[in-house]
């Protein structure tokens, strides 16, 4: 069964996805980023001109096949044509349809009250369905 866990209060979640993309990556671990359009471009380009020792090699779903097999970390907007299924991390206000076929799911929640209310229904769908989840809070220490 996927383990599951929330990230809750993530102030700026294409910084906490590029963080993650890079600690996983640092752990031999391949990851599927689901975006939608409007973080894509962004999230794409915030991870090509990250400092040079914080580098993360990846690619867009749309890649060439012989790209898609090489790149530990792959930006998509759907899970359909996924090339691994370690880890998957959700930046979507959407339960992502076949998200039980990775070993991993992690869902990024910011800070905003819109996003919360989306992992809210998430949260519930999943506990519905039997999964044991895990709750992680970012928010500093004593806010």
């Amino acid at each position: 069964m996927t383990e599951i866990a929330f990230h809750f209060n993530a102030p700026d979640k294409l910084a906490y996805a590029c963080r993650a993309a890079r600690k996983l990556l640092r752990q031999d671990r391949r990851l599927v980023v689901l975006a939608p359009d409007t973080l894509m471009d962004a999230l794409d380009e915030t991870l090509w001109h990250m400092a040079p020792q914080d580098f993360v090699a990846h690619c867009r779903a749309d890649a060439e096949a012989h790209v898609l097999e090489a790149s530990p970390i792959v930006l998509a907007q759907g899970l359909q044509d996924a090339p691994h299924h370690e880890v998957l991390l959700n930046l979507s206000d959407e339960v992502p349809q076949g998200f039980g076929s990775f070993e991993r799911l992690i869902e990024v929640v910011g800070c905003d009250e819109a996003d919360r209310a989306a992992a809210r229904v998430r949260w519930k769908h999943y506990m519905q369905r039997g999964y044991a989840l895990v709750r992680h809070d970012l928010a500093p220490q004593g806010a």
